[in-house]
């Protein structure tokens, strides 16, 4: 019904461009025009304007997303139908002269885009107007960003009637957009306009849409849009942003990674996909933050099998089910199993012989792990030394151990124990065939049991936020580049490598636990107090990435550098090894401290928790 009414109403534009044709060319006297001739003529020229409108598919638009493209078509056609009319003429010679038919095309052709973009923007006005309603009052939004993406974003806005936001102006640091508009809304300034622009049109959020901006820039104008006090969003990267939604549902809440600085991660596609693709490929600890990370991406790059293990069910039953959705024709094994359990590691090489072994497998909570050492040795050593000579003995050709920069010199049972691993892939590398190799960095942003969930908790039951010191720092990175780099690393490895990861500058973790309460949108120790708790046994001000006799070079990856691997004899290592085996079964804490300082020189052990005999006795 719609369409014919339309073609009604490109009936009456065409007669009243040919009579204003005639109007202004005043010709009806020189010509002998009358009004059966002038019928006449309008007949012929509707038939074929209307045939070419829908010859152009002009009438399959729909009104409300009509673009340049159909406005084109429908314009294109009306001039190629006044082109027909002139070539008719040749044939039938009461028609009106060529100008006149000219004319009147372009006539129509104006008249027919000028009714259908009106028809559009009072349509989107009236829908948008009557979803807001009075139960959705319209979001006054400023976009940072007057580029491509802002511009989409706009257009996606003014499309889509159900959105509540009103783009009331952007903000851009060109200075030769000041003043201009796109798509109707003005360029109000630059960054250094924020403030007042957001005070003076009462802006309730910002939406940062610039994906391809670099990390410090990014974090600078975050803080700039955080002290606003306004609602922030920020549109993803291009790569994650999904297609098939409006630019506007992409649009995501500002996170505590994007004030780290760092830019996006540059992947060697070609590398990635030699080591992986059609390759069998396991993951220990493949439900952990890191390991499960490291599985998606893993999948992206279809290997021949991708075989999860991890002893806790629940996180891998869930991460089973994301990838077989998000990846259904890839072969996928989930495996429940104890990396501690050398005969049942034994049965998983055996049955899958994986051509590369990522092992993430391991404790990592500081506190827990110094209150029970032997559990931390029984995983991280003795499970990292199960499954590097299963990956040996059956025929890996990679092994890819995760630690950590708590390795360095270790104030802690947990890192002094990632310190032994460390030891063990690099003794291992010299007697194997298989190309042993570690990756090393700091913490992830958002992992299981890292301070942003406890702070978001905290947070939100109104504090106290509580910090161990002042000044204690932090090495941060997000868990999708912390995974990307690792395979990146994974790919350059040729055996014996300790790959060091870029961790930008190190966080003050009291700072953190600032920026994350000024974007709850509430102000530090005002709102939520910041409680200083003192540091926890085991504990250090700050870590380091690099022990000083390891050296660093570069890779031709500007985010992964190489340390220099020690001379580690794995006989020698194994039978240490069987020594500290023998004492954790004795389950006597500090006997156990005391062997682990002996295997690793650099870890100094904290007393100050120690009971003496005396004090057990006189108890």
């Amino acid at each position: 019904m719609k369409k014919y009414l339309l073609i009604l109403v490109d009936i009456f534009l065409v007669c009243v461009g040919y009579l204003l044709t005639l109007l202004f060319a005043d010709i009806g006297h020189e010509y002998n025009l009358n009004l059966h001739t002038i019928s006449a003529n309008l007949y012929i020229a509707v038939i074929i304007y209307v045939i070419f409108l829908y010859l152009f598919r002009v009438y399959n638009s729909i009104l409300r997303f009509s673009s340049v493209h159909e406005y084109s078509l429908c314009f294109a056609a009306c001039c190629i139908s006044g082109g027909v009319v002139c070539i008719a003429k040749l044939a039938i010679p009461f028609l009106m002269p060529y100008g006149v038919h000219l004319l009147a095309a372009l006539l129509s052709g104006m008249l027919t885009v000028c009714v259908r973009v009106g028809c559009r923007i009072v349509l989107n006005w009236y829908l948008h107007r009557r979803a807001q309603g009075e139960d959705h009052p319209c979001v006054r939004t400023l976009v940072v960003g007057a580029g491509e993406a802002g511009n989409l974003l706009i257009k996606d806005v003014l499309s889509h009637h159900e959105t509540n936001l009103k783009i009331v102006g952007f903000i851009d640091d060109d200075p030769r957009k000041t003043g201009c508009s796109i798509s109707g809304i003005r360029v109000l300034g630059n960054r250094d306009h924020l403030k007042r622009v957001c005070a003076e049109k009462n802006i309730d959020l910002i939406v940062i849409t610039i994906p391809s901006i670099d990390g410090e820039n990014k974090k600078q104008l975050i803080e700039l849009c955080v002290e606003t006090k306004c609602r922030v969003k920020v549109l993803p990267s291009m790569n994650d942003l999904i297609r098939t939604k409006p630019m506007y549902q992409n649009l995501r809440e500002v996170e505590i990674g994007d004030l780290l600085s760092r830019d996006p991660v540059e992947l060697d596609n070609w590398q990635l996909e030699k080591m992986i693709a059609s390759k069998t490929v396991l993951v220990t600890g493949g439900g952990g933050s890191i390991g499960s990370e490291l599985c998606r991406q893993i999948a992206r790059y279809e290997p021949g099998l991708l075989v999860i293990l991890d002893i806790y069910e629940n996180n891998v039953y869930d991460l089973e089910n994301e990838i077989r959705f998000n990846y259904p024709q890839l072969h996928l094994k989930t495996v429940i199993a104890s990396v501690r359990d050398r005969v049942r590691l034994e049965q998983i090489f055996a049955e899958y012989h994986p051509d590369v072994v990522f092992h993430a497998a391991a404790h990592k909570h500081v506190p827990l792990m110094e209150n029970n050492p032997t559990e931390a040795i029984k995983n991280n050593v003795f499970g990292t030394l199960n499954a590097a000579e299963c990956a040996s003995k059956y025929g890996a050709k990679k092994f890819i151990l995760i630690s950590t920069d708590k390795a360095v010199n270790p104030s802690n049972v947990m890192g002094a124990t990632k310190r032994l691993c460390e030891m063990i892939v690099q003794a291992l590398n010299t007697v194997s065939k298989t190309d042993f190799a570690l990756v090393r960095f700091g913490n992830v942003l958002g992992s299981n049991g890292s301070v942003i969930p406890l702070f978001k908790r905290q947070i939100a039951h109104g504090g106290p936020v509580t910090v161990t010191h002042k000044e204690i720092t932090r090495f941060f990175m997000t868990i999708p580049e912390a995974a990307q780099l690792v395979l990146q690393a994974a790919a350059n490895a040729a055996g014996g490598e300790i790959f060091v990861l870029d961790m930008g500058q190190p966080v003050k973790i009291y700072d953190l636990a600032e920026n994350m309460i000024r974007l709850s949108g509430l102000v530090p120790n005002q709102d939520i107090e910041i409680k200083i708790t003192g540091l926890r046994p085991g504990e250090k001000l700050y870590e380091e990435l690099l022990l000083e006799e390891e050296g660093l070079k570069n890779t031709k990856d500007r985010k992964i550098y190489i340390a220099k691997p020690l001379d580690i004899g794995y006989a020698e290592l194994k039978n240490k090894l069987q020594e500290l085996s023998r004492v954790i079964n004795e389950e006597d804490e500090w006997s156990v401290k005391e062997v682990l300082h002996n295997m690793v020189p650099t870890y100094h052990i904290d007393y100050s928790g120690k009971v003496s005999p005396e004090q057990v006795a006189n108890a």
